[in-house]
């Protein structure tokens, strides 16, 4: 599969409804333009140039998953200052009560009124939320964040957050900090961005030691991400036929057809009953939807 117009005959081959994306950004313009900007300047640090591949309007973008068959999808926003969050998360839900096949997504910040911005997200109907502490640059540990995983622990929402190290390690990511959140909300429903890369094998041990650490597939297994360690393969398979694998994308701001994604995954070998899993029913069972 090389081309996102045979997106829709995948799924129907698997006999599925569509697909159901876990990781996609839809941002206000002003902000998603410095994502861009910064993809584009990007070369040097992450070792290769990171084409934006679907640069159009927010409708030009929804359409087209529409047209691949991608039923349910977010707009993962992620504050990486103070002030930010509230402004994002009235955008994100907007665009989520205009977009029908849009799950409601939000986003937070280690700052004083981090849980009223939280509980009013949540009030408007947020039902995914992304942290991003590899860009923010904070600790997952912040005292000001102890009672958001504490009641998005208790709400059974969940969070995306990205904690590995890729592509440029800072003193937060890892598997240590984050996990130590875990061990003191072990209920958290956390879905791991990217699989954790690079640290693969810490983020797969988080997995093992809390039922509700997800992963997903953003990027992972595509040749733009190489060297996921083939030992852990069998792991891979096993978590998503338990439920524990969702299918993400970073669409739009991804260097290779959506399609690759998708293509990457089939050539993993793990069968039709795993790809019907992870493309669909491991995030429509975890959102209840």
């Amino acid at each position: 599969m090389k081309d996102d117009d045979e997106v829709p005959a995948f799924w129907q081959a698997l006999g599925l409804p569509g697909l159901f994306d876990v990781h996609t950004h839809f941002l206000p313009e002003r902000m998603l333009r410095k994502v861009w900007a910064h993809f584009d300047a990007g070369g040097p640090l992450v070792g290769r140039p990171w084409p934006i591949r679907y640069r159009g309007s927010d409708e030009e973008r929804a359409g087209h998953l529409r047209a691949m068959g991608v039923r349910r999808f977010t707009a993962l926003a992620y504050a990486h200052r103070p002030g930010m969050a509230a402004d994002l998360n009235a955008w994100t839900l907007d665009f989520a009560a205009r977009t029908p096949e849009c799950v409601p997504s939000a986003t937070f910040y280690p700052e004083p009124d981090v849980l009223g911005v939280v509980e009013a997200a949540l009030a408007a109907g947020a039902r995914i939320f992304k942290v991003h502490l590899q860009v923010g640059g904070y600790d997952p540990n912040d005292p000001l964040l102890e009672p958001v995983w504490g009641l998005l622990a208790d709400a059974g929402t969940p969070v995306v957050v990205h904690a590995g190290s890729g592509p440029v390690a800072n003193g937060y990511t890892g598997p240590g900090p984050f996990g130590e959140v875990l061990r003191r909300h072990p209920a958290l429903v956390a879905v791991i961005a990217h699989f954790g890369a690079p640290e693969y094998q810490g983020f797969l041990e988080l997995a093992d030691r809390y039922a509700n650490v997800m992963l997903d597939t953003t990027m992972v297994f595509t040749t733009f991400f190489p060297g996921f360690p083939p030992e852990l393969l069998p792991r891979v398979e096993e978590l998503g036929l338990a439920g524990r694998v969702l299918l993400g994308s970073d669409y739009p701001n991804i260097p290779h057809p959506y399609a690759h994604q998708l293509d990457s995954l089939q050539r993993l070998g793990f069968g039709d009953d795993w790809l019907r899993a992870v493309c669909w029913g491991n995030a429509a069972g975890m959102m209840d939807w």
